[in-house]
């Protein structure tokens, strides 16, 4: 878990966040290792997510909660969302005396302790005279309160003669701040995604462990705003992504298993056609549409003969080899019908060839003859004969050794350097692409 930790870590940008869903039996060891990864000082919370409904009465204490942890990237920098509030939140905001600015809520204008400088007598405007009452001051300095007063934030009731109470408008709320209990009632519960994992793949389909859209969409809305990437390393069912593209966000998820055909993907499809109508898709008003490029990770391009050298995985056939060696040089994966050694380009003048053949000195000159003046070639073979500067217009490297270069083998690492990811397809639509 650490290697993957230190990886998400450096993905993450200075404002970034990662929220990290795990129960009682894991949860104090993996805070003491993100401690380590992120630094005990980017620590933000917490959040207990109250995950069943009632108690598990095979247990002898049912766990009703599971932890999601929250680290920033640099806790200085953090700055997440307000909730917005709830229909039974905005219903108590009145206008009783037809304030232009809308309806609004009043609170108490005392604060706990003694400050000298907020224990002045207060005249409201009808003639009621009061001040702090005992163990606690007025909440502002007297031309404060004055200021408020002249700007229509003070009520003292309808008959002007109530204790003063500040006034706090709709119209300027921000919304909720979110704190670290989340109830089901909230943002769903394993019932409620199980539900919804049945409505969208079946009964005998079911994934085993979902989570709530509910739960994902209030993650999502605290720590992103529109258009930014949400990543979820982990993806199972899909839930991240799902609830990603139905609220605006660029999402990426990442997935080893066979979960990526049986439930992901399907159920993107759903999404983008407008066919998944449950959880979240109406209050977010989600009518379908965007798109989504699918990459599979091919198998390594190297293996190890029985002397213990790397070669050519014998699992990639020419074409293959050429498409990845392309990707790993940075250069347009083409090969040309017409021209053997054209296979790809990264100018209008320079192009690669990919083989797996150990090139004699009579082959490389007959390739140089080809090529001509004006135009470079990028050779890239198992083996080769002579000097590779003896041909000016050729650069002969091999393929087992760059590769190794660009790889850090027997890591759970990202350092495979891709410099050309594939075109996004042309036409509109979910196609999957292979990515190698």
């Amino acid at each position: 878990m650490q290697d993957r930790l230190v990886i998400l870590n450096r993905l993450l940008r200075p404002e970034g966040t990662i929220w990290i869903n795990i129960d009682d039996n894991e949860a104090h060891y993996l805070k003491i290792l993100c401690d380590e990864v992120f630094g005990r000082a980017n620590f933000v919370a917490n959040v207990l997510w109250q995950k069943r409904t009632s108690p598990d009465v095979r247990a002898s204490l049912g766990a009703g909660h599971d932890h999601i942890l929250v680290y920033a990237k640099e806790l200085e920098k953090l700055k997440l969302n307000k909730l917005p509030k709830t229909p039974e939140q905005v219903a108590q905001y009145k206008n009783p005396d037809n304030d232009s600015r809308g309806p609004w809520v009043s609170s108490d204008y005392t604060a706990q302790g003694f400050r000298p400088n907020q224990m002045y007598k207060i005249t409201t405007p009808g003639g009621a005279k009061y001040v702090p009452p005992t163990g606690v001051c007025w909440k502002n300095i007297e031309p404060v309160f004055l200021q408020l007063v002249a700007d229509g934030r003070i009520w003292f009731g309808k008959d002007g003669k109530g204790m003063p109470r500040r006034k706090t408008f709709l119209s300027e709320s921000e919304g909720n701040t979110a704190w670290t209990w989340w109830t089901n009632e909230e943002v769903g519960h394993t019932q409620e995604a199980k539900k919804e994992s049945v409505a969208l793949f079946g009964e005998e389909n079911v994934f085993g462990t979902p989570k709530p859209e509910r739960l994902l969409q209030r993650v999502i809305a605290l720590a992103t705003d529109e258009d930014e990437i949400v990543l979820d390393s982990f993806a199972g069912s899909g839930t991240t992504g799902a609830v990603a593209q139905k609220m605006g966000r660029r999402w990426i998820m990442v997935e080893l298993g066979e979960h990526c055909h049986t439930h992901i993907i399907p159920r993107l499809k759903k999404v983008i056609d407008s066919e998944d109508k449950g959880a979240i898709t109406e209050a977010v008003g989600w009518k379908g549409g965007g798109g989504f490029r699918y990459y599979h990770l091919a198998p390594s391009l190297l293996e190890k003969d029985k002397w213990g050298n790397w070669v050519i995985n014998k699992a990639y056939n020419p074409a293959m080899l050429a498409q990845a060696v392309c990707k790993l040089e940075g250069f347009t994966y083409a090969p040309s019908d017409a021209v053997y050694w054209q296979q790809g380009y990264s100018t209008e003048r320079d192009f690669i060839y990919v083989t797996t053949q150990n090139l004699s000195l009579d082959q490389l000159q007959v390739l140089s003859d080809e090529v001509g003046e004006g135009r470079t070639l990028l050779v890239m073979c198992s083996a080769f004969r002579g000097k590779p500067d003896k041909y000016p217009n050729l650069t002969i490297k091999k393929i087992p050794k760059t590769v190794l270069f660009r790889c850090e083998w027997d890591h759970d690492d990202y350092s495979l350097k891709i410099e050309n990811l594939p075109k996004a397809p042309p036409e509109p639509g979910h196609q999957g692409l292979e990515f190698i």
